[in-house]
């Protein structure tokens, strides 16, 4: 994306809207919620005692080192002809790229808000898809000449690509350091990552920069979703998904449950342009964790790797401690009612495991007060967690186990019972290969 990109009107929204909107906001939430994102990056800042190197000084290494991702090796394979991505019209090389990158179609996300550099293609009658995997996100808007891609990568963190929508015997995913623009930022962790944004926005699909908040499991469900389509029963909780335009927005100030629980798009847009007919309530929630719990794990790496190997990590390392909470959802935003979306993500996402002897996983959903049974991410599995540093790793294990044994017994953690903390704890000896021996006794 470029910085013109992001020189988008501000004004669509009446004052008296936009006011009403954030006046709704309840302070203790804006004010957690800022906290918690200024006191993540100050933690990441602090983590080794000293300033962190610039971020210019850090990307300048990212650029010039080669990547080694899932989309880096897909490159190669096509560069080789060793594997083939099939054009067809429409959707260009969508189908393809889902399947050699094993990314489910039912991940489908739909985002009206034009903050992309396909943005004069989208508005909400045309949004842009999302689709993912724990490790790769693709963006696709129909009748746009790119398709997006961000992978991790175990050396260089988040990756990013483009595709021409051209016919041709040999397409390339061409990396795309632009995209550093928008980021690489103190809202990605001043790391490179991805984000996700909740926006007020309008009939055309520009945003309201004023309105926008950073989104993670954390964020109150009445502030997600600006922008977004969202399909599914959201157990009455208000959102701002489904809204485009000042009139919508007016409406559900009005309306309690104005759009919160809608079950066809239709009305909307034309369905048959996208893969799929709906959009998971529960895929945005999984993908709402996971993005920021990838750039934790990124600035928990890069602050190890300053790190002088005279040095040790405290009990209390600020980067290990925000990621630990993180990771155990320490402060999840509460579901106030039963969350039910397409039960075919739900279904295809827990069949990944993996599962414990008792068939146990973390990738369980609970969905009736939290997003998951056992509140202990299932990022634990992804490259960005394996490629931690060891001695970071080392850390990061036993302050888990003194979480999960209840040897720790810190405020921040009374609502994992000892119920929880064992079923976590059984479940991670079974499935993690690397866990310490001291788990196992």
């Amino acid at each position: 994306m470029t910085m013109r990109a992001l020189a988008i009107p501000i004004l669509r929204f009446s004052p008296a809207v936009r006011r009403r909107s954030v006046s709704r906001i309840p302070p203790t939430a804006v004010w957690a919620l800022a906290g918690f994102l200024s006191s993540t990056v100050l933690e990441a800042a602090d983590s080794v005692g000293k300033p962190r190197p610039a971020v210019d000084t850090e990307l300048a290494g990212y650029k010039s080192t080669v990547a080694s991702g899932p989309v880096e090796a897909l490159h190669a394979r096509l560069e080789r002809s060793e594997a083939r991505l099939e054009f067809a019209t429409p959707p260009g090389y969508l189908l393809g790229l889902l399947r050699e990158l094993k990314i489910p179609p039912s991940s489908q996300l739909l985002v009206a808000s034009k903050t992309s550099p396909n943005k004069h293609y989208i508005s909400p009658k045309n949004p842009r898809a999302l689709y993912f995997n724990d490790s790769v996100a693709l963006a696709y808007v129909p009748g746009a000449e790119l398709i997006e891609v961000a992978a991790a990568d175990p050396k260089l963190d988040v990756v990013f690509y483009t595709l021409e929508q051209k016919p041709t015997a040999r397409p390339r995913l061409t990396r795309d350091d632009r995209c550093m623009e928008c980021h690489a930022s103190a809202k990605t962790l001043d790391t490179p990552g991805c984000l996700v944004r909740s926006f007020l926005t309008d009939g055309d699909g520009e945003v309201d920069v004023l309105s926008g908040l950073m989104v993670t499991h954390r964020t109150p469900i009445a502030e997600r979703w600006g922008g977004y389509y969202v399909t599914g029963d959201t157990g009455g909780q208000r959102h701002r998904g489904n809204l485009f335009g000042s009139d919508a927005f007016a409406r559900h100030e009005k309306t309690a449950d104005a759009r919160a629980s809608v079950m066809d798009l239709k009305p909307f847009l034309e369905v048959g342009k996208f893969l799929e007919p709906s959009i998971d309530v529960v895929a945005l929630l999984v993908f709402e964790h996971q993005v920021h719990m990838m750039n934790l794990l990124t600035r928990l790496r890069l602050d190890t790797e300053t790190l002088a190997e005279s040095e040790t990590f405290g009990r209390t390392h600020p980067a290990t401690e925000a990621v630990l909470k993180y990771l155990l959802f320490v402060a999840e935003a509460p579901l106030a009612g039963p969350v039910r979306g397409d039960s075919r993500f739900a279904h295809e996402f827990e069949a990944l495991g993996p599962a414990d002897a008792q068939w146990r996983s973390l990738r369980q959903f609970d969905l009736r007060t939290r997003i998951f049974k056992y509140p202990c991410s299932f990022m634990v599995y992804s490259p960005s967690f394996d490629a931690l540093p060891l001695r970071a790793k080392r850390h990061l294990y036993r302050r888990l186990w003194e979480v999960l044994s209840g040897e720790d017994v810190s405020p921040e953690f009374k609502s994992l019972s000892a119920e929880t903390r064992a079923g976590i704890r059984d479940i991670l000896v079974q499935t993690k290969k690397d866990m310490p021996a001291y788990w196992r006794l």
